[in-house]
């Protein structure tokens, strides 16, 4: 079935990666399995991740730590390109993928290995995700595909382990399937399939109920330098901080929530629960501050390339010549997004209440003002709007005659 004999897997511990290991051995026929797993901040021992993967067979377990990686090559581009898919999802998740799949590369090179693996079903966006990146760098490698072949249900995934003895990370009676990692979590399955159905509170660790949130506002300051965040609360703070201090914040506000209905790669659509405070939290703040330093022309240009890059990401494109060229344009638009942006939190609730940019604002008071500072010449509006109209006027004039 399959040639390779040694092959990388992308082993996170969770119910479908946890039987590729003995299912890649027994069915595929590999010889060496070598787990590999990303730190992402998700908050695990992953010392305990890596004994489970040996104790499953694995020949050897490497653990990458990729958090700072993480989150100035990936999560920062996403803040500056304000990336929202469907205006909603700040691709926390999906942010992941295309990391975990270079250092999958990256790992099969250095092991000698001639295929890669992961434990993506055949319904999820991540398989594209991780199939797409590995093929853009690793042309030449086999990619294996246990979960998208083996048409298990969850329920019979997790007894599959179990023959094995491989515990499973959820129970039978309560089968979410959950993605962590610093940006936030994804949650989904289990009841939550029920469209109509609002969530439990045992989906939630990042972010406080609306009832349990304070019951006081709280503001913070958030400064940026050419779009990438450096203060936050009046601290200069490294970026792995930073998103730590804004989680932690936003979430103890409760921001930061996300129920919606997505519009999977695959053509349908599912329900998904996402918290992602402080990533959330970032956007909000750097989009403000583009308005105050950025030309209209500019803004309403970078909205499309916005929603374009929002969906290459969360199509698997990151590595890509389409990506690439919207990266520059970002880039280039970055320079003077310089400033200081307020916001007060409140129950759920992150309303900007000032912004700043001492050196690149485009905002001039002594022309907005209506007071008797106003340097604005009223008397030039009447040409203006005369130059304006005019296409319009000629065409009422014209539909005018018509008419009669």
């Amino acid at each position: 079935m399959v040639a390779a004999k040694k092959v990388v897997l992308a082993y996170s511990g969770g119910v479908d990666t946890s039987i590729c290991i003995p299912y890649l051995k027994n069915i595929y026929g590999v010889s060496e399995v070598i787990a590999y797993i990303a730190d992402l901040g998700q908050g695990d021992d992953l010392n305990i991740v890596k004994q489970k993967a040996l104790d499953s067979g694995a020949s050897e377990a490497f653990i990458g730590n990729l958090l700072e990686s993480f989150i100035e090559n990936y999560a920062y581009p996403a803040i500056r390109a304000n990336a929202l898919y469907l205006g909603k999802y700040p691709l926390s998740t999906a942010l992941a993928r295309p990391l975990i799949a270079e250092n999958l590369v990256a790992t099969a090179r250095s092991c000698d290995a001639m295929a890669v693996a992961h434990g993506c079903t055949g319904k999820g966006n991540d398989q594209v995700r991780f199939d797409l990146a590995i093929n853009a760098l690793g042309p030449d490698l086999e990619i294996i595909t246990p979960a998208r072949e083996w048409k298990m249900s969850r329920e019979e995934a997790i007894s599959y382990g179990e023959k094995f003895g491989i515990p499973a990370p959820v129970s039978k009676k309560s089968p979410y399937s959950i993605d962590v990692n610093l940006l936030g979590r994804s949650v989904e399955a289990g009841y939550l399939e029920d469209p109509m159905r609002p969530p439990s509170d045992d989906v939630f660790e990042m972010t406080a109920s609306i009832q349990e949130a304070p019951d006081i506002s709280e503001e913070v300051e958030i400064e940026f330098k050419n779009g990438y965040p450096i203060k936050f609360g009046g601290e200069n703070l490294k970026s792995i901080e930073l998103i730590k201090s804004a989680n932690i914040l936003a979430g103890k506000h409760g921001f930061g929530r996300i129920d919606m209905i997505e519009d999977r790669v695959v053509g349908i659509k599912s329900r998904e629960i996402y918290e992602t405070p402080g990533l959330l939290l970032l956007i909000k703040a750097h989009k403000e501050l583009e308005s105050i330093t950025l030309s209209p022309e500019v803004i309403d240009f970078k909205e499309n390339i916005e929603k374009k890059w929002s969906q290459l990401v969360y199509q698997g494109f990151w590595f890509g010549p389409l990506k690439e060229a919207l990266d520059s344009f970002i880039e280039s638009t970055q320079r003077n997004v310089n400033g200081i942006v307020k916001i007060r939190l409140h129950k759920g609730n992150a309303i900007i209440v000032g912004r700043n940019s001492s050196n690149n604002s485009l905002y001039r008071e002594d022309l907005a003002t209506y007071s008797h500072d106003d340097s604005f010449n009223h008397e030039n509006a009447k040409g203006f709007i005369y130059m304006w109209g005019m296409a319009n006027k000629i065409w009422a004039e014209s539909s005018l005659k018509d008419s009669k």
